[in-house]
């Protein structure tokens, strides 16, 4: 009797309609990047000036590999597949699509264990706002304020000290310390697991069907409420006022390039999935691009013309530099103070936010519920519940790790590293092994217009280029600075060095010496970085600081252990996936595959 298991494609699910479609995907791709990155990104990087590079980016690189996954996705849907790695394994029956498509599950789920805590902060910060936490702490910050402060200054700290506290930032395993967090988490992950749930019609479409348009109304609103803030035109020069020498930096580029590549989330392995519920004739190429300018309407428009210009505005040029994190819990929180209606702008905003986290969170969940669905034949209770299982364990030390963000940072690079390497082997499998012309095809079936034939000429050669340059810029900027982060030996070291000088500086700055001065006392006691520290030569003043020191240099061995283990952690996870894609692929996915060709259906569709 054969094992073969049957398929009925006609209780295949499907997208309820376009809209639906162009809502959940771009949902996924609508999230904190848009809000908060990109401001800090322009701004940071030659304000108007930078959208050159970003531009050119999106037209080479955005719309082309989306095209590319679209395509490839919604082909894959008619193998009967809905994960990465049955997709790539239907397209092509070869180890590495295996890999890339164990990288395209990897990195949702990995992405999800820390997305999620940033939900939770949002959350709070919309509950602190609607119940006037922040205006207590305003008042209690101004009533404890030193005289010659100015009120950018009290605020701005009171702020940050409340998210470092708030968020579990100043020590490892504080948000286990009785902090509400650890419920908002839970919260979070029973929105997202009751909706992921339901599947993809009655959950993913339905909710992003209302979270999207509630999303864009709170932030048009909010848009209107800073553009009509008298002398709000100031804010928007500092933040788009082009800076044309910046292009001549390759950073610039690169952080162009970066930011378009992960706002629009290909590579992730969410369109894949997503679009393999299209049916056989729905259109990609339009549809793709509606979901992609939508993304951009959130990120250029309303994440461009709010934030920064408003900082400026009450903040200074000081504040209204900053990283994500910066920005969006203290810089923002800060702003609320100045702005008249701060508190019910405030509770909006963050429910914004939770709302575009929630509509990506739910895209990165449902990649590998479709994979242990197609793979292994579990039922969506069983794998909702595994899912949740395994997101849970690896969100807990995630959390615990706190410090400084240190675990989420370093998920977040290597994840961010893998998925320019998926995304890269997407480009070359859909150019070169599919073939460009062969997969222009497939893309012009149903659309509502057809893609030139020059496309191909882009999605074979410029495209795969440009994100190998992306690559090698990327890793050259972040790399080396988190390959150190990792090494006991050398932040250890560091740790005491800067204790040292820390002990040094202070001595000689008691006795009036200039900062030279004291730069060249600090050289002639500890030597240059690269030499080991001769503490038996010290004076007894600097060895006062020998307890601080060891004590520094506990923490920072500590800290790059955590960072090695993060980084094992992924690998052994990713090592998993991929015997797992493989198991699946040689039994069950393989068979429905075949199947689906014996009865006459895959790639032409008969």
């Amino acid at each position: 009797m054969s094992d073969t298991p049957e398929l009925d494609l006609s209780h295949k699910e499907n997208w309820g309609s376009k809209i639906g479609v162009v809502l959940a995907v771009a949902g996924s791709a609508v999230g904190l990047g848009n809000f908060l990155r990109f401001p800090g990104q322009a701004v940071n990087n030659g304000g108007g000036a930078f959208m050159i590079p970003y531009m050119i980016t999106f037209l080479v690189v955005g719309i082309p590999v989306a095209w590319c996954e679209w395509t490839m996705g919604r082909l894959g849907g008619r193998y009967g597949q809905n994960s990465a790695p049955g997709i790539m394994f239907a397209l092509w029956r070869r180890a590495p699509a295996k890999a890339v498509g164990a990288m395209a599950l990897l990195i949702p789920v990995v992405i999800y264990m820390f997305y999620v805590l940033l939900e939770a902060w949002c959350l709070d910060y919309c509950l602190e706002f609607m119940r006037g936490g922040f205006a207590e702490l305003y008042a209690t910050a101004k009533g404890n304020a030193p005289p010659d402060a100015t009120e950018a200054q009290v605020i701005v700290g009171a702020t940050d000290n409340h998210f470092n506290t708030n968020c579990g930032l100043n020590a490892h395993g504080a948000l286990f310390e009785g902090s509400r967090m650890l419920w908002l988490v839970l919260v979070c992950f029973l929105v997202n697991f009751v909706i992921i749930y339901r599947g993809v019609t009655r959950g993913i479409e339905s909710f992003c069907k209302v979270a999207m348009p509630a999303l864009l109304l709170c932030a048009v609103i909010i848009l209107i409420r800073v553009l009509t803030l008298p002398g709000i035109t100031a804010g928007l020069g500092f933040m788009w006022n082009p800076q044309w020498e910046t292009l001549r930096d390759p950073q610039v580029w690169v952080a162009a390039s970066g930011q378009i590549f992960f706002s629009l989330s290909v590579g992730f392995g969410l369109i894949l999935c997503y679009s393999s519920y299209l049916r056989r004739d729905d259109d990609v190429v339009l549809t793709s691009l509606s979901a992609s300018s939508t993304n951009e309407f959130c990120e250029v428009i309303l994440g461009g013309m709010i934030v920064v210009p408003a900082a400026f505005l009450f903040l200074g040029a000081a504040n209204a530099k900053g990283t994500t994190f910066g920005l969006g819990f203290i810089t923002i929180p800060a702003i609320m103070n100045f702005m008249p209606g701060g508190s019910f702008f405030g509770a909006m905003w963050f429910g914004l936010l939770f709302l575009a986290a929630v509509t990506s969170s739910l895209s990165m969940l449902q990649p590998a519920i479709a994979f242990l669905e197609d793979g292994f034949g579990l039922r969506r209770r069983a794998s909702v519940a595994l899912l949740g299982l395994i997101t849970a364990c690896g969100a807990l030390p995630i959390m615990y790790f706190s410090k400084d963000a240190l675990a989420l940072d370093h998920s977040d690079l290597w994840c961010n590293l893998l998925m320019i390497v998926a995304a890269t082997s997407q480009a070359l499998i859909f150019g070169w092994i599919i073939g460009a012309e062969r997969g222009l095809a497939e893309a012009n079936r149903g659309a509502d217009f057809q893609l030139p034939k020059f496309i191909a000429f882009v999605i074979r050669y410029v495209t795969p280029t440009f994100l190998l340059l992306i690559l090698a810029g990327w890793s050259y900027m972040n790399l080396p600075d988190y390959l150190d982060g990792m090494n006991p030996e050398k932040m250890g070291s560091a740790a005491l060095r800067g204790a040292y000088t820390q002990a040094i500086q202070t001595h000689f700055a008691e006795e009036g010496l200039e900062q030279a001065a004291i730069e060249e006392k600090v050289a002639e006691l500890l030597g240059s970085e690269d030499e080991q520290i001769d503490l038996a030569g010290m004076p007894e003043w600097v060895r006062g600081a020998d307890d601080q020191a060891a004590q520094d240099r506990e923490v920072a061995v500590k800290d790059a252990n955590i960072a090695r283990s993060v980084l094992i952690a992924i690998i052994v996870f990713l090592i998993l996936l991929y015997a797992l894609s493989d198991i699946a692929c040689r039994n069950r996915i393989g068979r429905v595959i075949k199947q689906v060709e014996d009865t006459g259906g895959g790639w032409e569709g008969r």
